[in-house]
């Protein structure tokens, strides 16, 4: 057996066994999450707790200076910015803002696959979020939201963390590039599903991960999982071969009105307002 095929089955068996060593959610992300969920938490204690992490803390103040929050007004402060950012939101964004702590390695190959894989996480997650926005414009009545969308395009491509810390121990199996390819098609779904399992998260964000590359999942409902393909079509990182007939499909089930959206002003400076925000 080659050294690619007997790496690629220890994967399989790990993950068919419950044995795969997932990533564990950044500690500042668990704090802000368990406040956030606590019904007697208010803003001011989630204040207290953001403050303890300074970069999370300036972040957050970013985020509710950004018109992304629609806001013109300056806030100057960290309870301010969490009185407009809102407990449900400020839950997603600190969570989304620990992803970038995963994506590390001590390794220098293993960081590169990593820095690749966070900025293709980035560009993908910005063309979602500004869609959501345009959707929610016309579309008031849905369970969708900005919320949720924001984090769960942050998370969409989890699953290739523990197949690259996997790797990363057989460092033999760099000398053909082509096999971690050939594994994060094959396995980065499954395992995505599986973090977010083990994150506690809801099925919503569990259907993103498992499925967002999978092309035989083609739900009839607009779901999170559309916003995140048309990303990844955008960027180039949902490889087709005609990207205007695959998007066609998200103008006909509604998500998009037309391809014209994205030559627009106003959607390209949402997207270069919603990468201030990570950037």
């Amino acid at each position: 057996m080659s050294t690619e095929n007997a790496l690629l089955t220890i994967l399989v068996d790990r993950i068919n066994n419950d044995t795969l060593v997932l990533p564990t959610l950044p500690e500042v992300a668990v704090r802000v999450r368990q406040a956030a969920d606590d019904p007697d938490v208010n803003l001011t204690q989630m204040a207290d707790v953001i403050s303890h992490d300074p970069a999370l803390a300036a972040r957050m103040i970013k985020v509710a200076n950004s018109a992304f929050m629609g806001r013109s007004i300056k806030v100057t402060n960290l309870n301010q910015a969490v009185t407009r950012i809102g407990l449900r939101q400020i839950k997603n964004i600190a969570t989304a803002m620990a992803m970038e702590q995963l994506f590390v390695s001590n390794n220098e190959l293993i960081k590169g696959y990593m820095d690749k894989a966070w900025q293709k996480t980035l560009k993908v997650a910005c063309h979602s979020i500004s869609l959501m926005e345009f959707f929610l414009k016309d579309n008031k009545q849905t369970s969708l939201n900005r919320d949720t969308i924001t984090l769960a395009s942050l998370v969409y491509n989890i699953g290739v963390l523990p197949i690259l810390t996997e790797a990363e121990r057989h460092p033999e199996v760099f000398a053909n590039p082509s096999f971690l390819a050939h594994a994060i098609q094959k396995l980065s779904g499954k395992v995505g599903g599986a973090i977010m399992r083990a994150w506690d998260f809801t099925d919503e964000f569990v259907e993103v991960a498992e499925s967002w590359a999978n092309p035989n999942y083609r739900p009839e409902h607009i779901c999170y999982v559309d916003f995140i393909r048309i990303g990844a079509i955008m960027e180039g990182i949902l490889q087709v071969s005609d990207k205007s007939a695959a998007l066609q499909m998200y103008i006909d089930k509604g998500v998009i009105p037309s391809l014209e959206i994205f030559a627009t002003d106003e959607y390209n400076d949402m997207l270069d307002d919603v990468k201030s925000v990570f950037s």
